[in-house]
C-alpha cells in the first residue's frame, strides 16, 4: 500500500523539480523530503528520480506514479471538499421513520423548518407501525425513527439510544352532541355506561381503553372497530359511541366532535427518538434532531396547555 504522504512529496519534487523547493512548500527539511523519497522507491521497487544538471527529474516510473498520484490527490481534494459540504449541511441526505399519527401532526411542522433552513439536505420519509420501524431501524434503513412507549410497552434502551421527544396525553372524544360535550374534563369513572368505539386489529390504544376502563372499575362496551382515527372520528360524530386517542391523532379534528381532558385517569404516551448505538451520526442528524426536540418542547406546551 503506498503512502499518500509520500505520493504527495513526489508529485511536488516532479512540478517543483529540486527537493529543496519542494521542502519549501510542504514545510519539511530537505533531509525529510530525500528520506521519504527513498522509502517510496523501496515500496515501489525502483528509482523514481534522478539527478540532472537542472535538478531532479522523474524516470519513467516516476512519471507514472506522479501522474497517478495528481489524480489520487486531485479525488483526496475533492473527498474533503465534499465532507466540508456535508458538514456545513449543504448536501447530504437523511433518512427518518416515523408512525401515521405523528406524520399526520406533529412531523410535517419539523420538516417544513427543517426544510427551509437546509433546503440541500434530501429527506427520506417512512411510515410503518411500531415493529415495522423497529425493524427498519435494526437494519440500518433509516437513521434516526419516532417510536412510541407506555409505562407497560417500553422501549429496550439497550437496543436503541432514546431521546424523549414530548409526552402526549390520551383524550376522549365525544360528538358534538353528546352528554358530555360541554365539559372540559371527565373522568373514566363516569364513562361506565357509555359505547365505545376502538381502534381494530389489537391496535395499542384498545389496550390503553382496556387498562383505563379497568382501573376506574368497569369494562368497556365495543360498538365499533374502525381502521383509522379519521374513521373513528366519524364515527363518533353521528353517535355510535365515544372513544380514545392520543392527542396528536386528533390535531385534525372532525367538525362533529368535542375533545375533553381525561387527565391522569388514563396514561398517557411518550413519543421517543431512537437510533443506533452504533451507528456515527451525520451532521444532518444531528441538525435535525436539534430541531425535532425544540420543535417537541413547542409542541408539548401547547398539547398541556
Amino acid at each position: 500500500m503506498l503512502d499518500i504522504k509520500r505520493l504527495q512529496i513526489l508529485l511536488k519534487v516532479v512540478e517543483t523539480g529540486s527537493v529543496t523547493a519542494a521542502a519549501d512548500e510542504l514545510f519539511y527539511t530537505p533531509s525529510a523530503v530525500s528520506q521519504q523519497l527513498r522509502k517510496l522507491e523501496e515500496e515501489v521497487g525502483q528509482p523514481l528520480l534522478q539527478r540532472r544538471s537542472r535538478g531532479m527529474v522523474p524516470t519513467d516510473a516516476g512519471h507514472v506514479l506522479a501522474s497517478h498520484a495528481r489524480s489520487i490527490l486531485r479525488e483526496m481534494d475533492a473527498a474533503v471538499a465534499d465532507l466540508a459540504q456535508i458538514a456545513g449541511l449543504k448536501r447530504g441526505s437523511l433518512s427518518l421513520g416515523t408512525f401515521p399519527t405523528l406524520g399526520g401532526s406533529f412531523l410535517p411542522i419539523v420538516i417544513s423548518r427543517f426544510r427551509r433552513e437546509y433546503p440541500a439536505i434530501r429527506l427520506d420519509v417512512r411510515s410503518s407501525r411500531l415493529e415495522g420501524l423497529v425493524e427498519l431501524l435494526a437494519k440500518g434503513e433509516v437513521g434516526l425513527c419516532l417510536l412510541w412507549e407506555y409505562d407497560w410497552h417500553r422501549l429496550d434502551p439497550k437496543m436503541f439510544e432514546l431521546t424523549q421527544v414530548f409526552v402526549e396525553p390520551t383524550v376522549l372524544v365525544v360528538g358534538a352532541e353528546h352528554r358530555l360535550a360541554g365539559m372540559g374534563k371527565v373522568e373514566m369513572a363516569d364513562l361506565a355506561q357509555e359505547q365505545w368505539i376502538v381502534r381494530a386489529n389489537e391496535h395499542p390504544v384498545a389496550e390503553v381503553l382496556e387498562r383505563s376502563c379497568n382501573s376506574a372499575g368497569f369494562a368497556p362496551h365495543i360498538a365499533f372497530q374502525a381502521n383509522d382515527y379519521q374513521e373513528a372520528q366519524a364515527m363518533v360524530s353521528v353517535g355510535l359511541g365515544i372513544a380514545l386517542a392520543p392527542q396528536t391523532a386528533v390535531v385534525n379534528q372532525h367538525p362533529g366532535v368535542r375533545v375533553l381532558q381525561l387527565g391522569d385517569s388514563v396514561p398517557s404516551r411518550r413519543v421517543m427518538l431512537a437510533q443506533r448505538h452504533d451507528r456515527v451520526r451525520a451532521p444532518a442528524e444531528v441538525a435535525f434532531q436539534s430541531m425535532l426536540l425544540a420543535v417537541g418542547e413547542q409542541w408539548s406546551a401547547g398539547i398541556h396547555a
